[in-house]
Formats: structure tokens, C-alpha cells, sequence
């Protein structure tokens, strides 16, 4: 409703020269009272000065609340800290919060130039600025400002190398705020304004709020508004026109105390000069195939002004030349689209097949509808695409993929090479801005790619802010489709073809892009920044392909502050698959222009991250805006979560997008699974998830030929006529219908399986006798003869000679000869070549006595100086056996303890030091109960090493391709061991030594911390602590059937533990400080305990649970089934405590299909419910190798 102030303002009869709106300009006397007599204060003369001031009351600036600012010669008043002007003078927006008067680089060193401050809050300065304000925004509630700041800028010269040039400008910041809300009033007198640059640069005026918090330690720029752009005329019409009613007088919304969305302008043009009449006209098609774009503006007044550029799209600039008068057609100006004929534009899929059996084609949110040539898909109401993927109206939207391919830098003959790098994007779909980040990009690349924001602009044109009557690309092509961009470097540059696979959305309902990157860039030396201005691009639509074409500059600081503006040509060929059945649909305009701004680039050295951030629209290719709805322009204040419905005027509602609720600006995710607790129907488990939800077969059941039926699974049911499990597999497809086959090592129909005489053609060395067994086969070296079987030798070298050359092997190469890495054990031998009765560690200081085969014998190790007497020890015969009962075992920082429990009781007196490296940060840790090892993750080397429980010396297992391995887990059954690793988000598993490494889950992972096995039954369990959307995970052990456990109600779930005895999973959460449990497949989460601190560990045994908390520097006791704290264990040493877990005097009973010869398989066996799965590390040379799936 208008207010009344509003209606009254109307009811003046003419409303065009009504009493609150001027056409005149403001004159040096119009500003508001400033100098001596004033009581203003001056900054000391100078350039770049800058005097902070404490303020009586705070300012609202975007979000946040200021009680100082900073006010500089250079025309701005800064709430943070200004940075050096280097970094700001001509590159905007800058670090810092910011509000520009009319920045740029000025001088008051002559004595002539003032800066005039002051804090205000006199009743008729406060009713001057009132009046202003409220003339400005005649549609809200009235404005009674409590206190203001005076900032006058007078008579100021620029500061020019050269010398001055004698032209002075004039102007006023005044800042007005009530309790919750500021705003800013800009005066800029006809008369004050001489010139509009400084050393070369066109000044500036806007907001900018400066870098803000991402994710957990990342910063990135945050939003920022722009009155000028990068021409002078924008400059002089700050004098000319407005915002407000009175020329040269521009009123801003800048901040408020709640859900500030973005900077708001005034609201009252000068309405004569804003009148403008619109001409139509179709854009003709030359015989070339060439599109002719006509350069030109709708008819205006020749006596009017547009206000284009300055007050609504300040930030948009048109890519087009205004042109006033008559459209003249004979001698048009055009843009050009290049064709490509080898580009393969393939045909749709539908056929001339109907909706009775192609339904399953089409998206769940989607209606089938039959044609009289085919079918076609179309997407529901709330939700768009092509039919075959629709998504949800407003609901951001989520990318994950890889990038591959080989990029050649400046003039270097050796390319960078790209394997699988990490590629995640995230699009706030109401607003059109895209976030991109691709990971491991290396130094000597990562500068050279900052000028490549458009890797990312595709995404943006799939997911652009749609004006009225134009479409993004995801509503026209969906979520498949191939994109081949050349970007060709102008003066030799080089050219680069960037191609990108879209292949629509996963399980997880994240969109999947695969990128490819051949050929060559410029070069960009380390420290450089480049900064892209907004840029415009036409893109002519076809049936099945899309062209676009367009130059684009780029200009790049040097560390030294030197600048250099350089140029690409874009050409992009988009090309997809439609459907062409239904005659009647709306044709898609046959162009369309894509508008880009606020274009953020960054490279990180230090975790080399390359980022690309932009804002999109799509419109009209002639530039011609509609009003300024919120809706249209993105500066809404609806959540991310949902639609902007535009009203009449600037009026306009927040819907929540479909599968949330709330209010429109603040939406929740609607639990489809709790609501509706049959929705996925007989033997199905429901998964939800942000915004919808997944239904998924349980376990001895799959889905139907119609994609939602789950039927019961004939081979795991048993109901099948297949040879026995150990010879043959069941595959069922569908029905009663599956497949029989032999396993490796067996011969026949899958029915019938016989086994395979290995033997025959000679495998083994030959000086190895060769042993056939069932499905396989054993090598091992005649008398005489060492080694695996495969390869034999004569030479023999002892175990301590063996030992002492591996761990050379792997040692740094100095001066004097080989020297071992800091942190690793080197035996010694002595002249006979066994192990030497006491063996010291270099870097420790710690001795400690061994036995004949090296093992360190107990309770004989000493600290740093001191030494055991060896040759008084009384050997044991075997291994030394554990003290009764079972270990808590836990890592503090760069050590590894152990205390004995008694029951479940901790022996605190009885603890020990298994290891000690101080140079080390030691973060997750298992152990293996059938070879009493303790594993662990070391993330300064980074490494993955092993040891006794009993002490000993450190095995390192992994020390390449690894970046910050955290979470491990063993599994005792299958000898395999499985780890996280949060820099390259990925899940991976290998044999315990190491070896056979393959990557099981890389996609959809910012931050996976804990990882659990449940051999026995086939599973892993992992928590992403992913501050945006954290969440617990599960898969079958090979990496298959992963699904979401626990996502809501989370904060930073550091610990995570799998109680075998109840079949619960429980966790500990630093963010909500709870710890609580679950039965996985169910929906019985429940709380054991709150108010924890920052709990990091956590491990379970019998009816407790035992978590590690870096407040405490302790490891607490928790009953799980009373949920109380009974006990807390201090260690001598009170720093960080890590992972921890429990050493089993026995090993767990269970049974695993990987624990007899291996499962059969040739190298990895996996585990999985049903089963288990044969597979081959990642890159395997090993022709042998098999990889199979095998259910029982």
C-alpha cells in the first residue's frame, strides 16, 4: 500500500513538476552547511590522508554495524581500515568496506583543497537530510534520521604526475541513520564539477562492502553497487541527473540491522527526461547465414535525456553505440556468428514412440504429452527444462565435475596437464550469480587462467536471471548438452578450446560437467590480478544449436602496480538435443543477450584454487530494460531457497521454491520422508534431501523396468539355478530373469563351473614350483631360491639388511650421502647384518632394545639422553602379549598413547607413548587387530604410516598423491584400509601396505573428515563437515550405493563411530556440541548427550563412548544409554587431543566374503552387502587384473 506521504505527493495534480521534484541543478550553496562555521573538523593536507573518527552513533553499511569510519582525501569514507591506494585507484571494488563520494586519486597539498567532517544531529540539518529521503522514496514509511556525518570534499585538484591542471571539484557525502537503518545523500554542484578522471582512470562512485568470511578460512568479494562506470560522461551526469527529483542529488538505501539484501536506490527520476517510447522492428537474415544486429535505441525526445548508464544500470553497460533518429535498414551494422560445419548436431532422442512406454523418458516433474509425430516432456508448474530434466523454481543450484586436458603457457614447450581436477559450482538461481572453483590447479598455470571467467560463463548462461520474455538456457536445453568454445588471445596470444560435457543431474540431484582445456595461453607472472569489466554476449538460437560470438577485454595488474588491457575473441557453439513433436510450443527468441557483470577472479598459491564468481542475465539483444523489479534485476530480498514473483511496479513476493516452506525469505526444506512416510511405496527406503526426495530399493530388492517398483532380486534371494557362490555369479536382470557366469579361474556355462588348471601354462618363475588351487593358483620359490614366486634369486640379504635399505630408499639425499626424512626410523645392522641389540630414533632422542628379528622388546624404551642397558634383558621367545583386556588408543598431536581400560574402566596410571614425533600433527588413527598395528594420517608430510602397538619403528605406507589425509579405517577382514582426504575430496582404499591404491568416491565432497568400515556387513560410513550443507554418508564398501544418512540438524560432525555390539552409529558434533546415535536404514536418531565443547574423536565400547574434545584437551567418558558424562582421562602432556580408537585384545567376531583366499579376486576385494566386488587399483599395469561384482 502507498503511504500517505505518497498519496499526498500524488494528489498535487501535476505530478510531473510537483513541489518535491526540481529540474534545476544544485549549486556549491545548495549543500548541506560545512567549514569552520559549521563546526566541521579538516583532514591534514596531503594525499591519501586518512583520520578515522569515532562515531556517536553507528552507521548501518550493507549487514553490518559500524561504530568508527575512516575519512580519505580521495573522495571516500571507508568502514574498514583502508588498504594502500594502489589497490583500490582504478580497481574497484576494493578489499575493504567502502562509500565512494567520487573516488579518485586527490591532492589538497596547495592549501587551496579542503575535506570539511563532522557528526551532525542539530534538528535542521536532520530535516534537511530527512526531506531528501523521503522525496527519494515516496512509497515507503516516512524517515526521521536520529544523527548524521558531514563529508565535504571543496575545491580539490587531482593529484597528476605532471603537475596540476588547475581544475577543482566539489562535492558532499552526508550519511543519515535512524536505530536500524542508514542511508546515503550525494551532492554533486554543476559548477563543482571540472574533471572526471585522475591519472588515466575514469573516478568512481558507489558501494562497495569488501571482502567477506567463505566457507572456513576463504575470503572472497563480497556484494558492491556501482553509480558510475568506466566512462566519463557517467561522471559529468552525476551532475546532471538523479535519483531523487533534484539534479545532481542522489539518495541510497545502504544498510540495515536485518536481512539487508542489497544497496537500494531512490526511487524519483526526473519523470520527463525517463519518458521514452519503444519502436519494434524484426531483425533480418542475411543469405551468408550471418545475423544482422542493428545498432540503434528506441526514439526518444531529441530534447530529452536518457538516464541509461547511470542511475539504473550503472553496472550493466550496453555493449551497443546509441544511435538517435531513424532506423536506417540499408546500411546496417552487425555482429557476426560463425558456423562450424563439423560440429555433430545430434537428433533428439524421442521418437515416434508415445507416452504409454516412454514416460520413464521424462522427468519426475515432468508431464508426457502425445503429438502426431512422437512425444514430448514437459516440465511442471514451479519447476523448468526441457522436459527431460526439470529442476525447481528458485532452488540454487549445484555442479560438480572434472577437468582434463593439456594447456601450453606463453611460449614453454612442455604443457600443464590436467587429470581429473575437481570442478564445483554453486548458482543462486533468483539472482543469476555463479560461483565456480576448480582445484590443484598448479602455479605455473593458475595466474595464466584468470582471464578464463567464461570456463564458467556457461554455467551462467544456464542458470541467468530471465527478463520477461526471455529464457535461460537450462529452460530451453536442460541439463544435457555440449559446449565447444575457442578463445583466441589477440597480438598472438595464443587460442585455447574449452569443452565442456554437461551430462545432466545425479543421484544426488546435482548437474555433472566434465571440462576439457587444450592449447595455449599468455603467460601471467605469479602475483598478478585481472580484472574483467561487464561484458555483453549475443547468442542466435537454431533447432539444435546455439552460436554465440563476442570480444572481451581484460585488464592485468602487475606486483609492481603496472597495468596492461588485453583481448580475446569468444566464439561458442552450443549444441543439444530437442524436441521437435509439439508444433504449438513457444518459440524460443531466435536471439537473445546475455549481460555479465560483478566478475570476480582469484587464484589461491597457497591451496591452489583457481575461482571465478560472475552475476547473469538474459534479455533483450538491444539492451532495452524492463522497470526495475527486483525480480528482474536480483536485488531482492527473498532466500536463496525461493522464487521472486514480480508485481506491478517494483512490487513483489517471495515464494519458497517447491519441497520448502517458510515465508519467502526465510525457507526450510520440507521432510518429504517424515510427511509422508509411504510415499515411496512396498520395500523402499526414502532419502531426502534439499528440496526433494530419493526412493531407493532395500537391500535384496531392485527397481522394476518402470524405474519405482522395487522387486524382489532372484539372486539374492537365492532363486536361481547358478553353479555355487564360490565358482559362479548370479546377475540379475530384472523379472525372472539374470545371467549366470563363472567366476576367474573357472570354465563353463555359469551353471556348471569347473576349475581352471593354472598350472599348465607356466605362470610362475622358473625356479618356482607352481600349486593349482580352486578358481586359482600359488607360486613359491624351489629351496634355495628367495622371493615372491613370480621372481626368484639366489641372493639373500638378512631382515635387518632389508629393513635398513627400504628405509634409505626413502630417504633425502645431503652431503655427506643419504640422511632420513625428520620423523623416520633408520635400523642398524651389525657386521654380521642382524639387528643390533639397541636401536636409537635421530630425530626423537628415544632408544629402545629388540629382539632378534627387530621387535622392540616391552617396557625398555627411553627418552632424549638417556640409554637402556640391552645386554641385561632377557629376551622373550614370540610376540609380547598386550596387558589383559582391551586399549584406548588416541593421537595428541605429533604422539600416539594408549591406556588400558579394565572392563570398561580406564587404568589412567597405566598409560603409554606407542610413538613420538614431535615435528608431526597426527589426526586420524585405527588399528589393525590381527597384526596389533596402529595405523595413522599424517598431515604435515602428508603420509600414511603404520606401527606396533607395542612401540617400534614407524612404516611409512603412503607419502605421495596425497593431500590431507584425515579420517582412516581398517578392515581386519578384507586387509584393506580406507582414508579421506579433505584437500582433495576424495574416499580412497588400498591393501594395509599400501599398494593397490584406487579412488572409491570423488564427487560431492568439500571437507570429508571420519571414515568407518563395517565389514561385516559391506559398509563404510564417512561425515562431511562441509559448513554449507554438512552431512553423514554411507556406501558399500566399493564405493557403490552411497546414500545420505543424517543431514539436518548439523553443524561440524567431527567424530564419527560404528558400535558393532548395538549396530548403532553414533557421532559428536562441534557446532550443535551434542553427541548422538543412530541405526543406519532407520529413522531412530535420538540425543545421547548435550553441551559437549569441541569434540574431535570419538570410539565405542560396550556401553560407552569415548571422544576426545580440544577444550578439554581430554577424552571423556559417556554412558550412551543413561547419556551422562561418567569419567574424564587427563593426559600428562595437556595439548590438542586427535582421533582415537579402540585396540581389541580379540578381534570382533564377523564373517566377510573377502576374508578366505582374498574373495577370489586378483588384487582388490571389497565388500558390499550382497557380496563383494573385485576391482583393480586406479592406473593398474597388471593385464591379470579382474574386476567383477559378486552376489551370494
Amino acid at each position: 500500500h502507498y503511504s500517505q506521504k505518497f498519496r499526498d505527493w500524488l494528489s498535487g495534480g501535476n505530478f510531473f513538476l510537483g513541489l518535491s521534484v526540481s529540474v534545476s541543478s544544485i549549486n556549491p550553496q545548495d549543500l548541506f552547511p560545512f567549514g569552520s562555521s559549521a563546526g566541521d573538523q579538516s583532514l591534514n593536507q596531503g594525499t591519501d590522508v586518512t583520520q578515522e573518527v569515532p562515531l556517536d552513533k553507528p552507521v548501518m553499511f550493507y549487514d553490518g554495524k559500524f561504530s568508527k569510519i575512516y575519512i580519505n582525501t580521495n573522495g571516500f569514507v571507508a568502514l574498514d581500515k583502508p588498504s594502500v591506494q594502489l589497490e583500490y585507484l582504478g580497481n574497484m571494488p576494493a578489499s575493504f568496506g567502502m562509500i565512494a563520494a567520487l573516488l579518485g586519486d586527490l591532492d589538497t597539498s596547495d592549501g587551496v583543497g579542503k575535506v570539511y567532517f563532522r557528526q551532525d544531529s542539530t534538528p535542521a540539518l536532520l530535516q534537511q537530510a530527512a526531506n531528501y529521503i523521503n522525496t527519494a522514496f515516496p512509497k515507503s514509511d516516512e524517515v526521521n534520521p536520529i544523527h548524521a556525518i558531514v563529508v565535504t570534499w571543496v575545491d580539490i585538484e587531482s593529484h597528476e604526475p605532471d603537475g596540476p591542471d588547475h581544475k577543482r571539484n566539489t562535492f558532499q557525502l552526508v550519511v543519515a541513520s535512524e536505530e536500524k537503518i542508514s542511508y546515503a545523500i550525494l551532492l554533486y554542484p554543476r559548477e563543482g564539477m571540472q574533471y572526471q578522471s585522475t591519472r588515466g582512470y575514469t573516478m568512481h562512485a558507489g558501494f562497495n562492502k569488501g571482502q567477506e568470511a567463505y566457507f572456513l578460512y576463504r575470503k572472497r568479494q563480497g556484494p558492491y553497487y556501482r553509480i558510475t562506470d568506466d566512462k566519463k560522461t557517467s561522471v559529468q551526469k552525476l551532475a546532471q541527473q538523479t535519483n531523487s527529483g533534484k539534479r545532481g542529488v542522489w539518495v541510497y538505501e545502504i544498510g540495515t540491522s536485518s536481512q539487508f539484501s542489497n544497496i537500494v536506490p531512490g526511487e524519483v527520476a526526473l519523470l520527463q527526461e525517463a519518458e521514452v517510447l519503444s519502436q519494434s522492428y524484426q531483425v533480418p537474415k542475411y543469405p551468408d547465414g550471418q545475423l544482422v544486429v542493428l545498432e540503434h535505441t528506441p526514439y526518444q525526445h531529441s530534447q530529452q535525456e536518457t538516464l541509461e548508464g547511470v542511475y539504473h544500470k550503472a553496472e550493466h553497460p550496453s555493449p551497443y553505440q546509441v544511435h538517435t533518429g531513424d532506423l536506417q535498414p540499408g546500411n546496417p551494422h552487425f555482429v557476426e556468428i560463425e558456423e562450424d560445419d563439423n560440429i555433430q548436431v545430434g537428433v533428439f532422442t524421442y521418437s515416434s514412440q508415445t507416452c504409454a512406454n516412454s514416460r520413464q523418458e521424462c522427468s519426475s516433474f515432468a508431464d508426457c504429452q502425445d503429438y502426431a509425430t512422437g512425444f514430448c516432456c514437459h516440465c511442471r508448474p514451479g519447476f523448468y527444462g526441457n522436459g527431460k530434466q526439470c529442476i525447481a523454481e528458485g532452488k540454487p543450484q549445484r555442479m560438480n565435475g572434472k577437468v582434463s586436458g593439456r594447456v601450453f603457457v606463453g611460449s614453454s614447450p612442455i604443457p600443464v596437464e590436467f587429470a581429473n581436477n575437481d570442478l564445483h559450482s554453486y548458482v543462486v538461481a533468483n539472482d543469476g550469480r555463479a560461483y565456480i572453483a576448480i582445484s590443484a590447479i598448479p602455479s605455473s598455470v593458475g595466474f595464466s587462467l584468470l582471464p578464463l571467467a567464461s570456463v564458467g560463463g556457461v554455467i551462467g548462461w544456464a542458470f541467468a536471471l530471465q527478463q520477461p520474455g526471455f529464457k535461460n538456457g537450462f529452460s530451453i536445453v536442460g541439463g544435457e548438452f555440449t559446449s565447444q568454445a575457442d578463445v583466441t588471445f589477440q597480438g598472438g596470444g595464443g587460442k585455447l578450446t574449452i569443452t565442456q560435457d554437461f551430462r545432466g543431474i545425479d543421484e544426488h540431484d546435482h548437474l555433472v560437467v566434465n571440462t576439457r582445456l587444450e592449447g595455449t595461453v599468455p603467460t601471467l607472472p605469479p602475483g598478478a590480478t585481472v580484472q574483467i569489466d561487464p561484458y555483453s554476449a549475443v547468442y542466435l538460437y537454431s533447432n539444435n544449436l546455439i552460436n554465440s560470438s563476442s570480444s572481451r577485454d581484460y585488464v592485468v595488474t602487475l606486483e609492481d602496480g603496472s597495468t596492461v588491457t588485453r583481448t580475446y575473441k569468444w566464439t561458442e557453439r552450443i549444441s543439444f538435443q530437442s524436441c521437435q513433436h509439439d508444433r504449438t510450443a513457444r518459440p524460443v527468441p531466435q536471439t537473445q543477450m546475455l549481460s555479465v557483470d560483478q566478475v570476480f577472479v582469484m587464484y589461491s598459491d597457497s591451496d591452489h584454487v583457481l575461482r571465478y564468481a560472475m552475476s547473469n542475465k538474459i534479455g533483450d539483444i538491444n539492451g532495452v530494460q524492463p522497470e526495475e523489479n527486483a525480480c528482474y534485476t536480483g536485488r531482492h530480498s527473498c532466500d536463496t531457497n525461493a522464487v521472486c514473483q514480480p508485481g506491478q511496479g517494483n512490487q513483489f513476493t517471495c515464494e519458497c521454491a517447491t519441497g520448502f516452506n517458510g515465508d519467502g525469505r526465510t525457507c526450510y526444506d520440507i521432510d518429504e520422508c517424515r510427511e509422508t512416510p509411504h510415499i515411496c511405496g512396498p520395500n523402499t527406503i526414502c532419502n531426502n534431501q534439499p528440496g526433494t526426495y530419493r526412493c531407493e530399493c532395500m537391500e535384496g530388492f531392485q527397481f522394476a523396468s518402470d524405474g519405482k517398483t522395487c522387486v524382489v532380486d532372484l539372486c539374492r534371494a537365492d532363486l536361481h539355478d547358478c553353479d555355487v557362490p564360490v565358482r559362479a555369479q548370479c546377475s540379475y536382470t530384472g523379472g525372472s530373469s539374470y545371467i549366470c557366469s563363472c567366476l576367474p579361474g573357472f570354465v563353463g556355462d555359469g551353471r556348471t563351473c569347473q576349475d581352471i588348471d593354472e598350472c599348465q601354462p607356466s605362470r610362475c618363475h622358473q625356479d618356482a614350483v607352481c600349486h593349482n588351487t580352486q578358481g586359482s593358483f600359488t607360486c613359491r620359490c624351489r629351496p634355495g631360491f628367495h622371493g615372491d614366486g613370480f621372481h626368484c634369486s639366489q641372493e639373500q640379504k638378512t631382515r635387518c639388511q632389508v629393513h635398513r635399505e627400504r628405509a634409505l630408499a626413502s630417504a633425502e639425499l645431503g652431503p655427506r650421502g643419504p640422511r632420513p626424512v625428520p620423523g623416520q626410523y633408520i635400523p642398524t645392522c651389525d657386521s654380521q647384518g642382524e639387528y643390533e641389540s639397541m636401536q636409537c630414533h635421530s630425530s626423537s632422542g628415544y632408544c629402545w632394545c629388540v629382539d632378534q628379528d627387530g621387535t622392540e622388546i616391552y617396557g625398555t624404551r627411553t627418552g632424549p639422553g638417556s640409554t637402556p642397558s640391552c645386554d641385561q634383558v632377557t629376551l622373550t621367545v614370540g610376540p609380547v602379549p598386550l596387558l589383559s583386556g582391551s586399549h584406548l588408543v588416541f593421537a595428541q598431536s605429533g604422539k600416539i598413547e594408549y591406556v588400558p581400560l579394565e572392563g570398561q574402566d580406564i587404568k589412567k596410571d597405566k598409560a603409554k607413548t606407542v610413538l613420538h614425533l614431535p615435528e608431526k600433527v597426527i589426526v586420524g588413527i585405527a588399528y589393525d587387530c590381527v597384526d596389533k598395528m596402529v595405523y595413522w594420517t599424517d598431515i604435515t608430510s602428508p603420509a600414511i604410516s603404520k606401527v606396533h602397538l607395542q612401540g617400534g619403528e614407524a612404516i611409512p605406507l603412503i607419502t605421495s598423491d596425497i593431500g590431507s589425509p584425515e579420517g582412516i579405517a581398517i578392515d581386519h577382514l578384507g586387509r584393506t584400509m580406507f582414508w579421506t582426504d579433505s584437500t582433495k575430496d576424495r574416499i580412497e582404499v588400498s591393501s594395509l601396505d599400501g599398494t593397490k591404491r584406487r579412488v572409491l568416491i570423488d564427487m560431492d565432497l568439500e571437507n570429508p573428515r571420519p571414515i568407518l568400515t563395517d565389514p561385516t556387513n559391506g559398509y563404510i560410513y564417512w561425515s562431511d563437515w562441509n559448513r554449507e550443507s554438512p552431512k553423514i554418508e554411507a556406501a558399500h564398501m566399493d564405493g557403490t550405493g552411497r546414500r545420505i544418512l543424517v543431514k539436518d540438524n548439523l553443524g561440524l560432525p567431527n567424530a564419527l563411530t560404528y558400535d558393532t555390539q548395538n549396530s548403532m552409529l553414533c557421532w559428536a558434533d562441534a557446532g550443535t556440541h551434542k553427541v548422538e546415535c543412530m541405526k543406519p536404514g532407520f529413522s531412530d536418531r535420538r540425543q545421547v548427550l548435550q553441551g559437549v565443547q569441541y569434540p574431535f574423536g570419538i570410539t565405542a565400547y560396550g556401553k560407552n563412548l569415548y571422544y576426545t574434545d580440544w577444550k578439554r584437551d581430554a577424552v571423556i567418558v559417556v554412558d550412551h544409554h543413561s547419556g551422562r558424562e561418567t569419567d574424564e582421562f587427563l593426559p600428562q602432556v595437556r595439548t590438542r587431543l586427535y582421533g582415537i580408537t579402540l585396540a581389541y585384545r580379540q578381534c570382533p567376531t564377523g564373517r566377510s566374503h573377502c576374508a578366505v583366499n582374498n574373495g577370489g579376486c586378483t588384487h582388490l576385494c571389497l565388500a558390499t552387502p550382497a557380496g563383494r566386488s573385485c576391482l583393480c587399483p586406479d592406473n593398474a599395469a597388471d593385464m591379470s587384473c579382474q574386476e567383477q561384482r559378486i552376489q551370494v
